[in-house]
């Protein structure tokens, strides 16, 4: 059995926390930011877990996080 590759686009986009969670950034923080309140924009610069219905797709394509 060979071993599994890590999906590199994945590793780049989650990090595994200390209790195994994995943690994500937020999207729509790229552009047209000028419409976007301040407090929005702040609220987006903070990490988010990764929702349980996509946890079991994330352990798949990051085998060894």
């Amino acid at each position: 059995m060979p071993k599994s590759k890590t999906k590199r686009a994945a590793a780049k986009r989650f990090s595994v926390t200390g209790t195994g969670k994995l943690k994500r950034s937020k999207a729509y923080k790229s552009h047209i930011l000028t419409k976007k309140t301040t407090k929005r924009k702040r609220n987006l610069r903070k990490p988010a877990i990764t929702d349980a219905t996509n946890v079991k797709n994330m352990k798949k394509v990051l085998p060894y996080a």
